[in-house]
């Protein structure tokens, strides 16, 4: 954001609502606060990042840049040595990723929480992918006696899932499955030739299964402000055409327009403060990053938009004499049933022919085959509950492949000119049950950079996930070979060591401050309330009593809209 375009937080001040977080969750929640006519302050612990400008590489060649892309190994190793676990951080886009020594965490198991601490957080390098959930995820944990029931139905959240697509910008291609639930779509990025003759051969061999190209919050038309997207690439850098969605492009600029924003960068959110004698929450207490000076603010209403763990990460150290476990624990469910989408299992084969064919341009998404175990009668298994989604794409590999063929000098230069034979890579996207022993807590001694106490989390696979990914990578496996792929391949990194498929990787962290019916069994309520302090909502993938396999921010977006919605009209009854 232009930090000339908004208000500068000044304590004492008291506003309508505060923010915590400005990623996918936070953007939505100023967007719609401000709109709705509330002075909003929003808080994000990080940099101030403006639309466009401060996307510093977003067009750079490797040549131009200083070390060609890479990074210094010990840079990584002293203060990125979680964010490195991705592979995804590189010289063009570090300064989109989280400092870990500046606030470390506990591992007692294996789990990479990769954190985007800037204006616009991970909206600004997430992988786009939207799909809608449906009854057949609200339902499961009622129908299997797993967790808690869903407070809501699809019939709840539907109006909120276009709401937000109308805005947002969501491409991609109705298919008319039940659970999979078509949305208000823009047209569709167009599927290459070798995944339409995967298609075609696909169906006439499993006419339950369909593969589509990815929904995803990418323009294919133009909305105000913002252009389709023309396959330039490098997406992770940022868009400066807002041809994908994030907070800069969208949210906070439709909340700036309303002059109701009040945004404050480099501020760690510490705890919400609560006042025992009201019985409500009445703002929170911050830690200045570049002074480490303590601030407090007050409000109305607050939003946790913080992250997952985030989130709960304030909750928990909100304590005071009625609860000395955080706001929000009374029920004992605040910061377990931590869950993550299992992957980086699946297969990959060769394509015979369409050797005279060839991609142009950087597609910003791949190829998506929804959920087809367990969601009705004729694919129920025996093994597992559940299911999960595949995402993929049929290429040709290019010049890189040369560091694994045999050959030097000038012969292999020459091989090297034709791209290879066209290839298709498929992963999983698994759901992981909720059990209480996935947990997060405060850690009793160790404090971070600005004397919060750091986050212990415990999470690990379980049987119904591991028996999930012997399916998943069978499953993949088989349906190549019998589309007439060739050198077949199936892989599961967890099974090969466990290194690099630990859960957090999935970058899909959920749960930990779950919705309910029953305060006695959850921490929030059907729209998203504090049962312990009902002005205090929390909207992000905390909320989540179950993690269906498909991408979750769209459903964060809604979540945050509907809460709004009736917080909104709650406190012009009173009741706030």
């Amino acid at each position: 954001m232009d930090p000339k375009s908004v208000h500068v937080a000044r304590p004492p001040q008291t506003y309508d609502a505060i923010v915590v977080g400005s990623g996918i969750a936070g953007g939505w929640a100023a967007k719609e606060l401000c709109e709705h006519g509330l002075r909003t302050l929003v808080l994000e612990r990080g940099r101030n990042v403006a639309h466009g400008t401060d996307y510093v590489t977003e067009h750079e060649p490797p040549w131009q840049l200083p070390h060609r892309g890479r990074l210094d190994p010990r840079l990584l190793e002293k203060d990125y040595f979680i964010q490195r676990r991705t592979g995804f951080v590189d010289e063009t886009n570090l300064h989109f990723f989280f400092r870990d020594s500046e606030s470390p965490y506990i591992e007692e198991q294996p789990f990479t929480w990769v954190r985007g601490h800037q204006v616009g957080g991970r909206s600004l390098t997430w992988g786009r992918y939207c799909f809608r959930i449906s009854d057949l995820d609200f339902e499961a944990n009622l129908r299997e006696g797993i967790g808690a029931d869903w407070p809501i139905r699809y019939a709840d959240i539907a109006p909120w899932y276009t709401h937000v697509e109308q805005s947002a910008g969501i491409s991609g291609e109705p298919l008319g499955l039940p659970h999979l639930p078509d949305g208000a779509f823009q047209q569709p990025i167009p599927l290459n030739v070798v995944e339409l003759d995967l298609r075609r051969r696909l169906e006439a061999l499993y006419p339950e299964r369909r593969l589509t190209i990815a929904r995803a919050a990418v323009l294919t038309e133009p909305l105000p402000g913002r252009l389709p997207c023309h396959y330039c690439g490098p997406c992770w850098r940022g868009c400066s055409t807002g041809s994908y969605f994030s907070s800069q492009s969208s949210t906070l600029p439709a909340a700036v327009a309303t002059g109701n924003l009040t945004l404050r960068p480099m501020s760690v959110v510490e705890s919400i403060l609560y006042d025992e004698t009201e019985d409500r929450a009445v703002g929170v207490r911050i830690v200045d990053a570049e002074t480490r000076e303590t601030r407090e603010y007050h409000a109305r209403l607050v939003f946790l938009c913080a992250s997952a763990l985030g989130s709960t990460h304030v909750l928990l150290n909100s304590r005071s004499p009625r609860f000395p476990d955080g706001l929000g624990s009374s029920s004992g469910e605040l910061g377990h049933n931590l869950m993550d989408h299992h992957f980086k299992v699946g297969a990959v084969g060769t394509v015979e022919g369409f050797r005279d064919r060839y991609t142009y341009g950087n597609r910003p998404v791949g190829f998506y085959i929804p959920r087809y175990r367990n969601i009705s009668q004729a694919t129920r298994m025996d093994t597992f509950v559940r299911g999960y989604g595949i995402e993929g794409e049929a290429y040709r590999p290019s010049w890189g492949r040369g560091t694994e063929m045999p050959g030097f000098g000038a012969d292999l230069k020459a091989r090297l000119r034709e791209p290879g034979p066209w290839q298709v890579w498929m992963t999983g996207f698994g759901e992981t049950l909720p059990r209480h022993e996935n947990h997060v807590r405060l850690d009793a001694v160790k404090v971070d950079a600005f004397g919060i106490p750091q986050l212990r989390i415990n999470c690990a696979w379980g049987n119904n996930e591991l028996a999930m990914r012997e399916d998943m990578a069978t499953s993949m496996a088989e349906m190549l070979e019998r589309c007439g792929l060739t050198d077949v391949h199936p892989y599961d990194d967890y099974a090969a060591g466990g290194i690099g498929a630990e859960p957090g990787l999935g970058i899909h962290e959920m749960g930990t401050a779950r919705m309910g019916r029953d305060p006695k069994t959850s921490v929030l309520n059907a729209f998203n309330q504090v049962w312990d302090a009902p002005n205090v909502f929390v909207t992000d993938g905390a909320c989540m009593p179950s993690g269906p396999c498909q991408n979750p921010s769209i459903t964060y977006m809604a979540l945050t809209a509907r809460a709004v919605d009736h917080a909104v009209a709650e406190a012009k009854r009173g009741n706030l």
